[in-house]
């Protein structure tokens, strides 16, 4: 089968860095599902996978998470899928990826393809679907409000793909006032687009211009990115018991100033249920099918903004870079072999 891999960490632009290459098609067993792969997206982990990460010894890395297709077989436990189903998913951290014609993949982390979506369109939305859904229901407790500020949400980089559909998610399920941040006009109009109630640029100090608001101070506050850089100012913000959020690696975090305002810290990894095999593993396939009815209802829509062609190594490297300047909007996807 044809894959996209890489031998050896390092940077996007030197030769090689990711390459076409031909591997043995794997064969479903246990409670696993073998997919023909239709299309995927590109999220920074990959890029970030692709520094850190070197394969075993003389072997192939291959990449990629988000991916939607159809069930080519099933394994002799499986209970909930067929070949011939559509489906769509975010994979596991700790098996090769979807940047193959075929992929295995545990049925308890899949869902259903939405309906409504072509491939491309529902390959943009299973990693940071289930991220932003467990930051927002599992982490941070938002249906639970806090004593002060408990219906505002400040949401920091809301133009990436994560921020773009929790934005959805929050309009959707929840009543909660939605800040956002994004610098660019172009990203200040996909945020609002997405149903932000509130947009200020990340580039300026994010304190003041949250207190211009003349709302309550955020009881909630979900930093998708940069948060060393905003770190301050998201502690003089928050309201006191409030909860804190976030999803990137900052080199450090120094969580003793949050503890005069008595704020709690929440770390989400969406990977975390896959790699310690948690005995609510299946909920992430449970969230994904909940995140197909809200796309087949109209209620939230795919973050896909641009498909950057066929699924190879050139077109893999390109997107790669863009993912790298941090300057995407919503999602890229790439479609077909």
């Amino acid at each position: 089968m044809k894959a996209v891999a890489y031998r050896t960490t390092g940077p996007i632009d030197r030769e090689g860095a990711l390459q076409d290459i031909t591997l043995d098609k794997p064969k479903a067993t246990g409670r696993d599902l073998l997919v023909r792969i239709n299309a995927v997206s590109v999220n920074p982990v990959d890029a970030k996978l692709r520094v850190r990460k070197a394969p075993e010894a003389g072997g192939w890395g291959v990449l990629g998470f988000d991916a939607a297709g159809v069930v080519e077989a099933v394994g002799s436990e499986v209970k909930d899928f067929k070949a011939g189903d559509s489906v769509f998913y975010a994979g596991s951290i700790t098996r090769p990826g979807t940047n193959s014609e075929f992929h295995l993949v545990d049925e308890r982390i899949v869902g259903r393809k939405p309906a409504s979506l072509s491939n491309a369109q529902a390959a943009a939305l299973p990693l940071t679907s289930i991220t932003a859904w467990e930051m927002l229901f599992d982490r941070l407790d938002v249906q639970r409000p806090t004593a002060q500020g408990g219906q505002t949400i400040l949401v920091i980089g809301g133009a990436g793909g994560v921020g773009s559909i929790t934005i959805q998610l929050l309009r959707a399920l929840t009543d909660l006032t939605v800040i956002t941040t994004a610098s660019r006009p172009e990203t200040q109009a996909w945020v609002r687009e997405c149903g932000a109630h509130h947009v200020i640029d990340h580039r300026q100090p994010l304190a003041r211009q949250v207190s211009a608001l003349d709302l309550d101070a955020p009881g909630f506050v979900f930093s998708t990115t940069q948060t060393d850089r905003h770190y301050a100012d998201i502690v003089e913000l928050i309201a006191p018991q409030g909860r804190f959020g976030l999803i990137d690696d900052p080199a450090a975090l120094d969580a003793l100033p949050l503890k005069r305002k008595a704020v709690s810290l929440h770390w989400e990894l969406m990977f975390t249920r896959s790699m310690f095999g948690t005995p609510d593993l299946a909920k992430q396939g449970q969230i994904l099918n909940e995140v197909a009815v809200l796309v087949d209802a109209g209620r939230i829509r795919s973050t896909a903004t641009e498909v950057a062609g066929k699924i190879d190594a050139a077109t893999l490297c390109k997107v790669h870079a863009q993912i790298e300047r941090g300057t995407t909007r919503g999602k890229i996807v790439l479609e077909g072999f």
